[in-house]
C-alpha cells in the first residue's frame, strides 16, 4: 500500500515518490522552482503562506509545502 505523509494544510505525498527535501533559501532551489514553474511541474501546497520546504519527487514533480524540511522528513521514517 502507498504510504502518504502530510505535507501540511490537508496535502499528501506519497512517501515512497520524494526524492528530497530541501530549503527554498539556496540559488539552486531557488532555480528548480523557477524551471519548474515555467515547465508547468510546480505543485503549490502552500496555501498562500511563505515556502518553507521543496520536495523534489521522482517523476520530476516539484511540490512547494510551508512546513519545515525537518518535519517533513520526521514524518517520513
Amino acid at each position: 500500500m502507498e504510504q502518504l505523509i502530510n505535507i501540511g494544510f490537508g496535502n499528501f505525498v506519497n512517501r515512497h515518490k520524494i526524492i528530497a527535501v530541501i530549503s527554498p533559501d539556496s540559488a539552486p532551489a531557488k532555480r528548480m522552482i523557477q524551471n519548474g514553474k515555467d515547465m508547468g511541474t510546480v505543485i503549490d501546497a502552500t496555501q498562500g503562506r511563505r515556502t518553507r520546504a521543496v520536495i523534489a519527487m521522482e517523476n520530476g514533480q516539484v511540490v512547494l509545502s510551508a512546513v519545515l524540511p525537518e518535519t517533513i522528513a520526521g514524518r517520513c521514517s
